[in-house]
């Protein structure tokens, strides 16, 4: 038959002819032209057709392909996401990835996929966060992709997550087991050659110790290091060589030369280098599959937190039956009953009853808190106490515990600059190792021939730029680690490396410098009101607030039927509106419209009533200094870091507040666009800026700043906006975490430097003939474990 190369019409598929739907966007290059294609299979069929350099295959095809079966492309799951054309992002589980080049490879290949707007592994979790264009790709595409350099992924599932992992770890267990023990099997036979003396061992006895150890290394060569061979082909088949692909050339070197030695009866053989070499790097990586598996273990806890059911009080307070219903269906406002050792379905005031709630998966504290009428229990806070009654504030799905389970979900999906430093390096040194191999090579095959290859072998072996590689991601997952054991909370992945450049630190005050839980220490009338009713409608027009100085107007005048409506607010100002047809103003006293003096001894936050003609009363309510907020300003003035309180507040208390915490500089009466540009003015001068906040008032500032810091109490708006949560709700967190990022910055440089200055001692001496090739997998190995092993430290450091 003749070839069909040229018989697709502009409305037939390229790959199997079939109809192309109008307006479809699938298309592959085939020879340089855009080539028409009518699904997603075909296209991920006929790229990798191409990917792989089999182009010819459509020239010389005597007639269409069948069309691609989806199904084998994906599990059924995935192809069933093709069927909503809405998605545009979603969370998979990847099997398989065994360091840091993996996801290098992973996210290179992906974002190569037309239409793929991000793509970023987790290589701490083994997580895949992806966002496409929904016109242009599909779930399907995307899985394919992946199943072309070898990878398997599947929707993410914290158990079934949890289930590989462990599996990953047994199958890594056993290969290093037989790579240890052939390793020292080998040994037993390769000793007693190396301490016999010429003419002490017969050829004979010598041959059969070396096929004996031939036999034993199989088992190393083929099982043990499976991994290598099926990374190094999928590297070579995407012309995209990562680590794997040096250190199965060197295995495969080693081995053949070994074998071509021992049936030609002279030469030199190294079965006992490459099982060494094989159960050191696995051991290695075992290491470090440890370390991811302690990062994922975090969110999985949060995750099993939150219970699925809860015990609903349909007729509270009239009766007390309970029912058990689903956690997703609990509505606000109804009422929960919570029993002693059971964890909280969603974010409610205790109504009924006082207990102690454990809340050390939420914020680390590890002693119980006491909580009674009209306080918060978070969804996920374990009840150590007695049985209480809750009212619904926020649904599970909006509970404390949803927010911070997204916000972990957030963290560690991107790479800070140090860290795609060091990628981009370790791809660039696999390129220039193999060339520098084969010039190594050729140089010894002309001077000494008989050397060549075993010179050859010590310099692809040596180098692995593992430790390279494993420098930067084993130390942060560590870090990250140690921080949410703490109840630090790094969301984006820059934190720890700006952190540790830091020159200013600023911070808001209300529930950041201070407690946040103002208490009302005065009303002064200003009017023929009464102060309890100027008190009841102050709390009914901060009914909706989050903001502490609203808390404690709502504390104060108790429960009142009073409600308002219309109601605005007005950042760094206050809030209006309207009770019984009547318009309230409540805020400063310019918002207030009064115009009356402050007090000349302020010592607390003042806060003005205005009705439709006058003003009628001013609150005085005192927040207290956090306990340890000195501690930390000194913390950070002792390391030169220059200490600025920021605040909506009068001049005045925020003065007062600045000097309680040793603080030199203080601006008050500062609205959000002028706490954004003086952020903004202090970066034009070159200042890299941490900036620490609570309220929504913070949300801009927090989002301009080099580095940012939400208080884990605070409002969820100044939380989705900053970089780290303090979930501890504790200012020392936040000198933890910037020792934890000098620590973690000087670990990473060590580890860089260490691997820096192996290669640059180890490939000379391999190159130059120094190093016999089980030296080089001595040698090789142990820089690798040296990386893990170091930044392991951080996750154990003041334990």
């Amino acid at each position: 038959m003749a070839a069909v190369s040229a018989l697709p019409s502009p409305a037939s598929c390229f790959h199997c002819g079939l109809p192309v739907a109008p307006g479809s966007s699938w298309h592959t290059v085939v020879d340089g032209a855009a080539r028409p294609m009518c699904c997603p299979g075909c296209a991920a069929v006929a790229s990798s057709i191409v990917a792989n350099g089999f182009s010819d295959f459509y020239t010389s095809r005597s007639e269409f392909a069948a069309p691609a079966d989806l199904e084998a492309l994906a599990p059924p799951e995935l192809a069933l996401y093709d069927d909503d054309g809405a998605a545009s992002e979603a969370l998979y589980s990847v099997e398989g990835i065994r360091c840091a080049a993996c996801v290098w490879l992973i996210e290179r290949r992906l974002r190569a996929v037309p239409g793929m707007r991000a793509a970023d592994m987790n290589a701490a979790t083994g997580r895949l966060k992806v966002r496409w264009s929904p016109e242009k790709c599909r779930p399907s595409v995307i899985l394919g992709a992946l199943r072309d350099i070898g990878y398997a992924a599947y929707p993410y599932d914290p158990c079934r997550h949890a289930e590989q992992l462990e599996r990953e770890r047994k199958q890594l267990f056993r290969r290093l087991f037989v790579a240890g023990l052939s390793m020292m099997q080998v040994m037993m036979y390769a000793l007693p050659v190396y301490l016999a003396d010429d003419g002490t061992m017969d050829a004979d006895m010598t041959a059969l110790m070396h096929w004996s150890a031939l036999l034993l290394t199989l088992p190393a060569v083929a099982y043990s290091a499976q991994p290598f061979w099926r990374g190094a082909w999928n590297g070579i088949r995407q012309r995209m060589p990562g680590m794997d692909v040096p250190v199965a050339l060197g295995i495969a070197a080693a081995f053949g030369g070994s074998v071509a030695a021992l049936v030609r009866g002279h030469g030199d053989v190294y079965f006992d280098s490459i099982t060494m070499f094989v159960f050191l790097l696995l051991a290695s990586r075992y290491l470090e599959l440890s370390a991811r598996r302690s990062a994922a273990q975090a969110l999985d806890r949060l995750r099993r937190a939150l219970p699925a059911a809860a015990a609903r009080m349909s007729g509270w307070p009239s009766n007390r039956a309970t029912e058990l219903v689903a956690a997703g269906q609990v509505a606000v406002g109804e009422h929960l009953l919570l029993r002693p050792g059971e964890a909280a379905a969603a974010d409610g005031v205790i109504v009924d009853g006082a207990t102690e709630v454990d809340l050390a998966l939420l914020t680390g504290e590890s002693r119980p808190q006491a909580r009674g009428v009209g306080e918060l229990v978070p969804g996920g806070a374990v009840n150590a106490g007695q049985p209480v009654v809750l009212r619904v504030e926020r649904v599970a799905g909006e509970s404390t515990l949803a927010l911070l389970v997204g916000l972990v979900e957030r963290a560690g999906q991107g790479k800070p600059r140090i860290a795609l430093w060091a990628d981009k390096v370790a791809a660039w040194f696999v390129v220039a190792l193999l060339a520098l191999t084969v010039l190594v090579f050729a140089f010894w095959h002309k001077s000494d021939p008989a050397r060549a290859w075993q010179v050859a072998i010590a310099v692809l072996v040596v180098s692995c730029p593992c430790a390279l590689s494993l420098a930067t991601p084993t130390a942060l997952a560590a870090a990250a680690s140690r921080l949410l054991r703490r109840g630090v909370l790094a969301v984006q992945p820059h934190v720890l490396e700006t952190l540790a450049r830091v020159t200013h630190v600023v911070f808001d005050k209300t529930g950041t410098l201070t407690a946040g839980r103002p208490v009302l220490r005065a009303v002064q009338r200003l009017d023929c009101r009464s102060a309890e009713e100027c008190l009841a409608i102050a709390a009914a027009l901060e009914a909706s607030s989050t903001h502490p100085l609203a808390a404690a107007l709502r504390e104060a005048a108790g429960a009142d039927p009073r409600v308002a409506h219309s109601v605005r607010h007005f950042p760094g100002e206050g809030v209006s509106g309207v009770i019984d047809g009547l318009t309230f103003r409540l805020g400063s006293a310019a918002f207030a419209g009064g115009g009356r003096e402050q007090p000349k001894n302020d010592t607390a936050t003042h806060v003005y009533l205005a009705g439709p003609a006058s003003v009628l009363a001013r609150f005085e309510l005192a927040d207290p200094l956090r306990e340890d907020a000195q501690a930390v300003v000194r913390h950070f003035r002792s390391r030169g870091i220059e200490v600025i309180l920021l605040s909506g507040d009068e001049q005045p208390v925020c003065d007062r507040v600045a000097g309680e915490a040793g603080i030199a500089r203080a601006l008050g009466g500062q609205m959000p666009d002028q706490k954004l540009a003086f952020v903004q003015a202090l970066q034009a001068q070159g200042a890299v800026v941490a900036m620490v906040g609570d309220g929504i008032n913070d949300a801009a500032v927090l989002r301009a700043a080099d580095v940012s810091f939400a208080m884990g109490e605070g409002s969820d708006l100044a939380r989705m906006h900053s970089d780290c949560v303090l979930m501890s709700g504790s200012l020392s967190s936040l000198a933890e975490c910037a020792t934890t990022a000098g620590r973690t910055l000087a670990v990473i440089r060590q580890n860089l430097a260490w691997a820096t200055l192996y290669n640059a001692c180890a490939i000379p001496a391999a190159a130059f003939g120094l190093l016999d090739p089980w030296m080089s997998g001595v040698g090789m190995s142990l820089s690798s474990a040296v990386v893990v092993a170091n930044a392991l430290r951080l996750r154990a450091r003041g334990a």
